[in-house]
């Protein structure tokens, strides 16, 4: 049995955008919508959350990535949060 939440989104807007993803087909129709929507700073720090998941994966500490990456502990915290007890998203994509 799975601890993790399932999001619901709030209203037409975020079901449209969730549904944007399914249409994107290969990495660079993600690359291209990501930049499309994002700030080239946006995209770095949602990278930069996807690799402290995956060094938390791997067991690293959480100062060890903090230092690593450049970012705070509590940074890690929270990614770390998400990770163990969110919706199961970063479990999915890591896997």
């Amino acid at each position: 049995m799975s601890n993790f939440q399932n999001y619901k989104p709030k209203n037409d807007k975020e079901k449209a955008l969730s549904s944007a993803f399914l249409k994107l087909k290969t990495e660079q129709d993600v690359a291209n919508f990501l930049r499309d929507l994002l700030t080239i700073k946006e995209i770095e720090e949602f990278a930069n959350r996807l690799e402290m998941a995956r060094l938390l994966k791997k067991g690293m500490s959480y100062k060890a990535i903090a230092k690593k990456l450049g970012v705070s502990t509590t940074t890690v915290t929270r990614t770390a949060h998400w990770l163990f007890r969110g919706c199961g998203g970063y479990e999915k994509v890591l896997k």
